[in-house]
């Protein structure tokens, strides 16, 4: 058998020459088998950057706007995970706000993408009440909402979108710089999606739709332009990543977050306090 990869592979996870400390933010850190292929992902894309990735696992129900920066001020980067439900919800936008404001590497996986669009809708944009209808139904400002071939389904089990869907990158975007192509097909596991109703307000702030369905226009990644590494996807990238091919998210992810590390200003947790209670 061909091992030169699989050889390659292990020299580096055994030998890293770096190392950068990921948060994981989620709602079901007591069940770490749901994260299994993230954290596998992370350490595919942590060998490809000759780095360890250590996972710091924050439960979003705890995070707070007076514990945040306590709980999330050592980390080089912050993934905010997938899930359904209301549970923790508040906590992974707080956290989304953080690494918006910190210029911390953030990546946003399916709800966590969503959670990044209604952080920015409220905290950005002003739309009052910005929610989603999964958690909130009568929301005023639905900017995530029920896809409309999902809104007419009672019986749920097994209805989601599922499988493989193509997506097109936009050129000059941090997904095409990524990628380096112009379109990839992705798996999927979801209901509810980004409203486009609200996607032209989105982009004149500044958070751009990067990648798009080419059937149905729906919204498959955002990403931030003024921030150095800021992207959120609706699809599981975690779901193609492998020991030879690693996730191109997930690596330049672990890059970025390198860089944050090699780069950033240490300031003192005192001063940084009264200046905000200031």
């Amino acid at each position: 058998p061909e091992l030169t990869k699989w050889k390659e592979f292990l020299d580096k996870l055994r030998h890293p020459l770096h190392k950068v400390t990921i948060g994981l933010i989620g709602k079901y850190i007591e069940l770490q088998d749901a994260y299994k292929s993230i954290l596998e992902s992370f350490i595919h894309a942590g060998a490809m950057n000759d780095c360890k990735v250590q996972i710091v696992n924050v439960h979003s129900e705890f995070i707070s706007d007076e514990n945040v920066y306590e709980k999330l001020s050592g980390l080089d980067g912050l993934l905010v995970a997938p899930g359904f439900g209301f549970r923790g919800i508040e906590g992974k936008i707080i956290a989304v706000k953080y690494a918006r404001e910190n210029k911390l590497p953030f990546f946003g996986i399916c709800l966590g993408m969503q959670m990044a669009a209604i952080e920015f809708a409220r905290n950005t944009l002003g739309i009052t009440g910005a929610d989603s209808t999964e958690m909130q139904p009568d929301t005023a400002n639905p900017v995530i909402d029920m896809m409309e071939e999902q809104k007419k389904i009672t019986i749920k089990g097994g209805t989601m979108r599922l499988g493989s869907y193509p997506c097109v990158i936009k050129e000059n975007t941090l997904a095409h710089q990524i990628y380096g192509c112009g379109a990839i097909n992705e798996r999927h596991r979801h209901r509810w999606e980004f409203n486009n109703k609200y996607l032209e307000r989105f982009e004149q702030a500044g958070m751009i739709a990067s990648g798009i369905n080419p059937q149905t226009g729906l919204v498959e990644i955002l990403e931030l332009n003024n921030h150095p590494f800021f992207i959120g996807v609706q699809y599981h990238p975690e779901l193609k990543s492998t020991v030879e091919k690693p996730q191109p998210i997930f690596v330049n992810f672990i890059k970025a977050a390198k860089n944050y590390k090699e780069h950033q200003v240490i300031v003192d947790p005192v001063h940084m306090r009264g200046e905000m209670s200031n």
